[in-house]
């Protein structure tokens, strides 16, 4: 197995797990935070897109399309407190960035050797991973974090275990 297509293959459970917590969930639901001092989904679906497609064309640079118009703007730090629905994206339009950006990432994947995956890091990506393939598989790592959240939240709407 290529160093892609194990990276692909850690990315899919992320993928269905998400995917899953997500199907039955509202507009409203995503605005629902775990506990007051944390993200509310919407801020974390916005948070995890924008970094796919940051740390991809880190490493890769001008590999990822490119994320809706005002995205970055809606999931800032400081946008991260607001509670007003209208400040965020739809489901539906976090669906469709998510799924764009993860397009981008697997076929940047097709494109890359072992060798280029292989290669060292940014410097200032160390933290991420030492190789541009590392930097690449955390985000499954990173994705299944913040899905964990989410777990709480659709105890709180009586929604029962999916996995």
């Amino acid at each position: 197995m290529s160093i892609s297509d194990h990276i692909k293959s850690t990315l899919s459970l992320p993928n269905s797990v998400v995917n899953g917590y997500l199907a039955d969930l509202s507009d409203d639901d995503l605005m629902m935070r775990p506990h007051e001092d944390a993200n509310h989904i919407a801020w974390q679906l916005g948070h995890l897109i924008s970094a796919e497609h940051d740390l991809n064309n880190m490493v890769c640079p001008d590999s990822m399309p490119d994320l809706p118009d005002g995205f970055y703007k809606k999931h800032s730090k400081e946008q991260a407190a607001s509670n007003d629905k209208a400040d965020f994206c739809t489901k539906d339009e976090y669906l469709a960035a998510m799924n764009t950006q993860r397009e981008g990432t697997l076929a940047l994947l097709d494109r890359l050797s072992d060798q280029e995956l292989g290669q060292p890091a940014p410097d200032k990506l160390k933290q991420f991973g030492d190789t541009v393939g590392a930097v690449i598989a955390g985000q499954s790592a990173h994705w299944m974090m913040h899905a964990g959240q989410w777990v709480v939240i659709r105890r709180q709407l009586g929604k029962g275990p999916l996995f």
